[in-house]
């Protein structure tokens, strides 16, 4: 997929918007457990940024506003954390449209950038409004999207905006397609996908997907449940769990045994999906266990999902993965075929 890239781009005097995507993992406290959103964005933040006479304001979402506003929401809580991932002062803005961000943008300190309010508190962002879209568009004179994890959505921010002014893929959108290409066309041999989490009717296409050219799926969490109730049937390259914990909450040992067996042949590892109800103990054990089991390989390991990045930054491995995408929903859509609403937009041709 040939995408405009951020390397074609002169942002000198620009006035540029980059869709991010900070709807990270918080305790009840508030404080942030996920940083690796607010990481991954520095090296497209630092390259807009060594243009001369340059202005950067940052667009997200957090969490499920449902079109209004509430403090609980407010990407202003974000600010210390994301100062501290970008090694810049960040500007918070308690709006994303109109007078305010026009002036904010003009006062902006050299260097700096600005963090604009959560976009879901408009209900224009989830109803694709291009009014909307205007509107955040109006102070800007580019775009660059760097938040492969909100493609799939037909969202404002996401798929009108980008055709109203210049628009490019930031360096880690690009890298997200060229990981997930390689493992999706030309997996190295044997190829092992593990997919768990829930929601069947999500995950059932990229099941079908992997069975074209993967050599084994193996399925658990709520997702295996459900494929057992409800009778789904599946070629000999996928497999169910040969047993579970208490209440089916996990995947029991017989089966960490076996998939973990599976693993250690496997050349290419993609994994999408907690195996259990991981976030409460013991019903970690099956994940853990297969988190463990494939830092054992010497495979080319692919990991995304919300849930999965959890477990990885948790365990403080992410440096021993080949590829953490930061797509959930993106990434599943990306690899069962379909087409994305945000990399349409932003299409060479």
């Amino acid at each position: 997929m040939e995408l405009r890239s951020i390397e074609n781009a002169n942002f000198s005097d620009a006035r540029v918007l980059v869709r991010t995507d900070f709807n990270i993992e918080r305790t009840r406290l508030g404080e942030i457990e996920e940083h690796f959103r607010l990481e991954i964005v520095k090296k497209t933040i630092d390259h807009i940024l060594s243009y001369e006479n340059v202005k950067v304001a940052l667009l997200t979402h957090l969490g499920r506003p449902e079109g209004k506003m509430s403090e609980e929401f407010s990407v202003k809580s974000l600010v210390p954390a994301l100062q501290a991932a970008l090694g810049r002062e960040v500007v918070f803005v308690p709006t994303c449209v109109g007078e305010e961000v026009e002036k904010a943008l003009e006062t902006l300190p050299p260097g700096s950038v600005l963090l604009l309010e959560n976009v879901r508190f408009f209900p224009g962002e989830e109803a694709d409004d291009r009014s909307f879209a205007e509107a955040l568009a109006k102070p800007f004179t580019a775009y660059v999207n760097e938040a492969f994890s909100v493609c799939h959505r037909a969202h404002a921010s996401v798929s009108a905006l980008p055709k109203m002014l210049p628009s490019y893929a930031g360096f880690r959108l690009l890298q997200e397609i060229d990981e997930l290409d390689r493992v999706r066309f030309s997996p190295a041999h044997p190829a092992v996908a593990v997919i768990g989490g829930a929601k069947i009717e999500t995950k059932l296409p990229l099941i079908h997907a992997f069975e074209k050219n993967y050599d084994c799926i193996l399925v658990g969490g709520k997702v295996a449940n459900e494929a057992i109730d409800q009778k789904i049937p599946f070629g000999e390259k996928v497999l169910l769990p040969q047993d579970f914990a208490e209440g089916r909450l996990d995947i029991g040992p017989n089966t960490i045994a076996y998939y973990s067996q599976i693993l250690k042949m496997a050349k290419t590892i993609i994994w999408n999906g907690p195996l259990g109800k991981f976030e409460e103990k013991p019903y970690n054990m099956g994940t853990d266990a297969i988190l463990s089991a494939i830092l054992e390989t010497d495979a080319y390991v692919v990991i995304g999902g919300g849930e999965s990045l959890a477990v990885v930054e948790r365990a403080n491995v992410m440096n021993k993965i080949g590829f953490v995408s930061s797509g959930g929903g993106a990434m599943l859509d990306y690899l069962s075929g379909a087409s994305l609403p945000g990399l349409e937009a932003l299409k060479t041709s």
